[in-house]
């Protein structure tokens, strides 16, 4: 009797665990979701249409792309629904587009790119995107679900292309997983550290279903019993497919995560300023993120009185000419401060990996990403207080806690006073004569005197950029824009894009090295054609020179450097553009044809000043000090 219980107690586990793989066979296949949720065989919707919904309820304005057969749907159904869809000459200009529209809008960007080449085509751009902690939504078409690795037109493994650049990867399988998971991916892309999100979608989830369906027909199937499984099997998928699709489903933004300071951590730091005599403030990027409104932060400055130095997207922060901004001889006052607050700022190569901050002083480091927070503390530098937050919140916080106290104002002035002796001896080698052709910093000069108070500038490029870094001020707050730590060159054209769009009653200035041009002049037809008139103001020297000028005097050639002084103005004019070309022989004329590129712009072309430039020795290093 006691074997017998032992048989019956296997004949039941058996039992127990082929009725567990029934079910989950049964949940594969789809068999328990298509019991409760209906195919609307007749529908003629599409999943193009549910991407559509739910970027319009997230305020997103703007969608760009270079189109693609495996994209339509999106790219229709977003014109539907008042989605203005941007198309540009070549895939990483509409990622760099998307961008510029999250660094400037404080929402997301959105690119759409069709499968295989037009991904792979973003992968330069959407990692610029992760190192600049740019909020970025990837929409990449791909093969059919059933297709995807059998060898169809463009067919490859995308996400493991994008698993390592993404905070977020999905694929979608069904139609019905369109609206959350892109509500998920939104949220991600913006929570924390933000940074760029992809959804790779399968053609057949996104076209409708009697054309889905005649992709599915088999004409010769096998006879017998292997033909009615087959033909079985795919008409279940394609059921399973559509099953649920058009069901309501909320399309509303999720909540979106942001670190913050705790109430304990902002009062030890309002303790160390309050005794600090010489503090100073490393402003990067990340301060201009939201939720906290730009202008809120620069009223704190102000009220902190500490002199500042901006990098990235936070140049232009505190306006043209504030006292407490300080351009010039960081490394010296960093030797002197007593205290130093790294709000958004990371100790990387631009702040010679932490070596530049003395041991002497107080350090307050303030990062939404924890491994930028602490990045290099365990060798050159230690924080006395890292705080894992929001940096623009936490400025705006420190600040409502020291009211009333204000740094002693002999410090910011004794560092203003080296900045306008060092800024004059500059002025002064803009006034030299160049060798041939004009000098560049005369050029940038004459710019930054003639351009629009509210101009937004585009950085793009080594030599000519490094040296406009330095005399270029944008005049408010998100009036700057340059690649950021990954330091790529090609952005310009997009980055310009994605500014006359958020800002079209602004002048924007893409300042172009004649390297970083040949990326990106090809956008010439992209302004033309979507009325969004720029002004590139292009430093031609004919030569790679920021690699040229240590190439040569180390390894003794030039190979691979020089370039040619190319008639760029011309190929501007042929996008529908207008083109200027400026040199030794019209040098008097610099003035009047930057104000002419300003009244073209005004009337709706974009313009180009082609500028034959010398070499100068004025080095001041990279633009994202």
């Amino acid at each position: 009797m006691e074997s017998f219980g032992c048989i019956s107690s296997v004949l039941g586990c058996s039992a127990c665990i082929a009725l567990a793989g029934l079910v989950f066979a049964a949940s594969k296949l789809g068999f328990i979701y298509q019991l409760f949720h209906k195919t609307e065989t007749k529908s003629p919707r599409h999943g193009g249409e549910s991407v559509a919904e739910v970027l319009r309820a997230h305020g997103i304005k703007f969608v760009f792309t270079l189109v693609g057969g495996h994209i339509s749907p999106i790219l229709v159904a977003c014109e539907k629904v008042g989605i203005r869809v941007v198309d540009t000459r070549h895939e990483a200009t509409a990622v760099f587009a998307a961008d510029a529209v999250a660094r400037l809008s404080g929402t997301i960007g959105v690119a759409a790119v069709t499968a295989g080449p037009g991904l792979t085509n973003t992968v330069t751009a959407v990692k610029n995107a992760q190192m600049a902690e740019s909020p970025l939504l990837l929409l990449g078409g791909a093969a059919g679900t059933l297709l995807q690795g059998r060898g169809a037109l463009q067919d490859i493994d995308q996400m493991s292309l994008f698993k390592p650049l993404c905070k977020f990867c999905a694929s979608i399988r069904k139609v019905r997983e369109i609206v959350p998971t892109l509500r998920k991916a939104l949220a991600i892309a913006q929570s924390g550290t933000p940074g760029p999100v992809f959804i790779e979608f399968p053609i057949d989830t996104l076209y409708p279903y009697h054309l889905v369906s005649k992709e599915f027909a088999v004409k010769n199937p096998p006879k017998g019993l292997m033909g009615k499984m087959v033909s079985w099997y795919l008409n279940n998928h394609l059921m399973n497919l559509f099953a649920g699709a058009w069901e309501t489903r909320d399309v509303s933004p999720l909540p979106v995560h942001i670190p913050q300071a705790t109430d304990d951590q902002v009062q030890r730091c309002v303790e160390l300023v309050s005794r600090a005599k010489k503090p100073v403030i490393l402003l990067g990027s990340q301060a201009t993120l939201p939720p906290t409104p730009v202008e809120d932060i620069r009223k704190a400055l102000e009220d902190l009185g500490i002199p500042c130095f901006l990098g990235g997207m936070s140049r232009g922060m505190l306006g043209k000419d504030s006292p407490i901004h300080i351009r010039q001889n960081r490394r010296d006052a960093l030797k002197e401060a007593d205290l130093v607050l790294l709000a958004g700022t990371v100790c990387d190569f631009r702040l010679s990996y932490g070596r530049v901050l003395s041991r002497r002083s107080k350090v307050i480091a303030v990062n939404r990403d924890k491994s930028q927070l602490l990045k290099n503390s365990d060798m050159f530098w230690k924080p006395t207080i890292a705080i894992q937050g929001d940096a623009g919140s936490f400025i705006v916080r420190l600040s409502k806690g020291l009211k009333g106290h204000r740094c002693p104002e002999e410090w910011p002035q004794s560092l203003k006073a080296g900045d306008y002796t060092k800024e004059k001896t500059n002025r002064a080698k803009a006034d030299e004569k160049t060798e041939h052709h004009l000098n560049p910093l005369k050029v940038l000069h004459c710019v930054d005197e003639l351009m629009a108070e509210d101009s937004i500038i585009v950085a793009d490029g080594g030599d000519f950029v490094g040296s406009a870094a330095y005399i270029m001020r944008p005049r408010g707050p998100l009036r700057w824009l340059d690649p950021g730590a990954f330091g790529t060159l090609g952005v310009g054209g997009g980055f310009a894009l994605g500014a006359k769009l958020c800002r079209p009653e602004s002048e924007v200035w893409i300042v172009y090295g004649d390297g970083s041009l040949g990326y990106s002049v090809a956008e010439y037809d992209t302004f033309t054609r979507h009325k969004t008139p720029v002004i590139s103001v292009v430093g031609n020297d004919a030569c790679w020179s920021q690699i040229s000028r240590e190439q040569v005097p180390i390894l003794g050639s030039n190979v691979a450097c020089g370039l040619a002084f190319t008639d760029y103005h011309i190929v501007a004019d042929g996008y529908g553009g207008k083109g200027y070309l400026v040199g030794r022989e019209n040098e008097d004329q610099l003035t009047s044809l930057i104000k002419q590129a300003q009244k073209d712009a005004k009337e709706g072309k974009a313009a180009l000043l082609n500028v034959l430039i010398g070499k100068t020795n004025f080095r001041e290093g990279s633009i994202s000090v």
